[in-house]
């Protein structure tokens, strides 16, 4: 399995990033061909003092090649280019194989 991991900073209007976000962009990100499953949080909290980033998103594929393959598809083009629609504080994007383990 392969994660994509999209942190947010705080917006310049928090209120204008959760509602766009939900209306508008994850109905974007849930036509991404491959994805497996995707999760987001607005309720980012830090274990020591103030959390870094005010919202969080993680997609699974299968593998790199399939969400390579999804980004750069029409549908990932419009997710990308949605971005600057609602994150006035940025944004950063990871992506990493998932390694299993064994509880």
């Amino acid at each position: 399995m392969h994660k994509l991991l999209v942190l947010y900073p705080k917006p310049a209007d928090p209120d204008h990033f959760r509602d766009y976000y939900v209306t508008n962009h994850l109905p974007l990100v849930m036509k991404w061909p491959g994805l497996l499953a995707w999760r987001y949080s607005f309720d980012v909290a830090a274990t020591n003092g103030e959390a870094p980033y005010f919202a969080v998103f993680e997609a699974d594929f299968a593998d790199a090649a399939a969400m390579a393959a999804a980004r750069s598809s029409p549908q990932g083009q419009r997710v990308s280019a949605d971005v600057v629609n609602y994150a006035t504080g940025g944004v950063v994007v990871i992506h990493y194989p998932v390694q299993d383990g064994i509880g």
